[in-house]
């Protein structure tokens, strides 16, 4: 098994967290590589990285990005941190015996064996992923997505890397957001959701589940994108009770003091194994997270009045990201 994270300094400890989490979970697979496209990601960082991979006796490779040499073009990426994109150049980077790797956004924690989703049958696409039904339309509509078109969150990527050196893939990456000027609201995501339309095969939302659909019923998921009854009510149930990928996608971020999200204890359970242990949480947004948490409630009871919500709040954002 390949797996592929793209980390920084500030998302080191997140990522010793998932991959601690992957390698404990996933100890009877034969070979598991790690791979880390590595963005300003200091020697000290490497180290303790390298300290958990040895612990399981798993091989770590370190590759050090500069990923503003590989656009022609200036780059916006709307308040993320540019190693965002670094998934983009995954073909490029990784050795070319790699010929299909599973890549890993640092915020995530692994909770079951991934044998199954590594040995996932994509059907000729270029790469898997899971639907991510809650996307604003004006965000889809911007990058070329029609209604019916689904939407795919880019944490989690099972990539066939043959095929995407094959089909020069990582050009029309850097086409597309080239196109779109170099700024989209959700960069590397929306890049890879416009320019391989059709080429995405829907994996189960267990291997990529975002803690805030905890609190959303089937039901509203597919009222907001019809294309997700593709996934059926049994499998998304199944997804939310026995996750296999846990990725703390939305604002109630486990590190964040007073975050009150149900399934914070999985990262903290895992932090406390790694050098990072007694890393103390950041603080300063105790009273947004407790209205955050409020609103997960809000989904459950009332969608109606969480959609408005959304809608009216969360445009802001969107809006916000294109003038930055």
């Amino acid at each position: 098994m390949n797996v592929v994270y793209a980390s920084n300094d500030a998302y080191a400890r997140h990522l010793a967290v998932s991959m601690y989490s992957l390698l404990d979970h996933n100890q009877v697979v034969q070979r598991i590589e790690i791979f880390v496209l590595a963005v300003e990601l200091s020697q000290e960082n490497q180290d303790k990285l390298a300290q958990i991979a040895r612990r399981f006796d798993r091989e770590i490779v370190f590759l050090p990005m500069d990923l503003k040499e590989r656009f022609p073009y200036e780059v916006n990426t709307g308040g993320f941190d540019i190693s965002a994109m670094g998934r983009l150049f995954v073909g490029s980077v990784l050795p070319e015996e790699v010929e299909r790797v599973l890549y890993l956004d640092c915020d995530t924690v692994i909770l079951a064996s991934l044998k199954r989703l590594w040995e996932t049958d994509l059907k000729g696409r270029v790469m898997g992923a899971v639907m991510e039904p809650t996307i604003y339309p004006e965000v889809k509509e911007a990058i070329g997505l029609k209604e019916a078109d689904p939407y795919f969150n880019s944490g989690v990527l099972l990539m066939d890397l043959a095929r995407w050196r094959k089909d020069g893939i990582e050009e029309r990456l850097v086409e597309f957001f080239g196109s779109m000027g170099g700024k989209t609201f959700a960069c590397d995501q929306d890049t890879l959701n416009g320019a391989l339309k059709g080429q995405i095969k829907a994996l189960s939302p267990r291997y990529n589940f975002f803690t805030n659909y905890r609190y959303f019923h089937y039901g509203e998921l597919v009222k907001l994108f019809p294309g997700y009854q593709a996934i059926s009510r049994d499998v998304f149930q199944r997804a939310k009770k026995h996750p296999a990928i846990l990725h703390y996608a939305g604002d109630e971020r486990p590190w964040k003091a007073g975050n009150l999200g149900h399934y914070r204890k999985a990262y903290e359970q895992y932090l406390s194994m790694t050098p990072w242990k007694g890393t103390p949480k950041e603080k300063g947004q105790r009273g947004y997270l407790f209205a955050y948490h409020m609103m997960d409630y809000l989904t459950w009871l009332c969608p109606p009045l969480r959609r408005y919500i959304s809608r009216r709040f969360g445009m802001k954002l969107v809006e916000g990201r294109r003038d930055a």
